[in-house]
């Protein structure tokens, strides 16, 4: 079986696994926190070599503010968690989205530890914090568009324009240095991107799963890369 390089995973689900349960929201999203930790592990073991997840989007924000610091507070407990048990834990951890806007003590957490895993060898875990397909490409296009004016003096605006090419867009983007996923997976049973990674997925395989992101087990991980191998690929370059 050939095991995608590269997984996207957009975790739907926390929220109607607690209420199934009469929980709190917030013990949701700790499940689903916790089932992370146990699925990167999964994935690394069968192989994958990057995975990015959607934990907190840009339209997240517009939830209750009691969930809100919830789901800040359970990020601050993953960090913790991982340093305590970073002898054991060969993960590599990066970060997509504008994480700049969170609380300072947040923000100064996950800085520390990028520097802190990047010289780590195992399996990339790559995190979506205030995160938005969408707002990644403004994002680029204003770093790009400043890098224009910077170096509007050196070369004619023509010679610059003729210069952007994807390649060159592509090294604006969060997720510059990595290879695009060959497959997504969307829990919860809802059949839609919702604004993820939406440069980077133009040719992945998209799985769907009715399973509550607390519930996708390793099981469910093997089923989903089994169907991706069921898949041609073929590029838009036909067969």
């Amino acid at each position: 079986m050939k095991i995608p390089v590269h997984i996207g995973i957009i975790m739907d689900g926390n929220r109607r696994w607690a209420s199934r349960r009469l929980l709190p929201k917030v013990l949701g999203h700790q499940a689903g926190a916790d089932n992370l930790k146990k699925l990167s592990a999964d994935a690394e073991k069968m192989g994958v070599k990057y995975l990015t997840v959607y934990a907190f989007s840009t339209e997240n924000w517009r939830r209750e503010r009691q969930e809100i610091d919830g789901l800040m507070n359970i990020l601050r407990k993953y960090i913790k968690d991982y340093i305590n048990d970073s002898e054991k834990n060969n993960t590599k951890i990066n970060v997509v989205g504008d994480f700049s806007v969170l609380a300072e003590d947040l923000v100064n957490d996950i800085e520390y530890l990028i520097d802190y895993t990047k010289n780590k060898t195992g399996i990339n875990t790559i995190i979506g914090l205030n995160y938005g397909g969408r707002d990644e490409i403004v994002r680029a296009a204003k770093r790009i568009a400043a890098d224009f004016i910077e170096a509007k003096s050196a070369s004619s605006p023509k010679a610059l324009l003729e210069r952007l090419t994807e390649e060159t867009f592509e090294r604006y983007l969060d997720t510059t240095g990595y290879p695009d996923p060959e497959l997504i997976i969307r829990t919860g049973g809802e059949i839609r991107t919702s604004n993820f990674l939406l440069w980077q997925t133009a040719y992945s395989e998209f799985y769907f799963s009715e399973k509550l992101w607390p519930d996708f087990s390793k099981e469910d991980l093997t089923a989903a890369i089994e169907e991706y191998n069921k898949r041609v690929r073929n590029f838009g370059g036909g067969k």
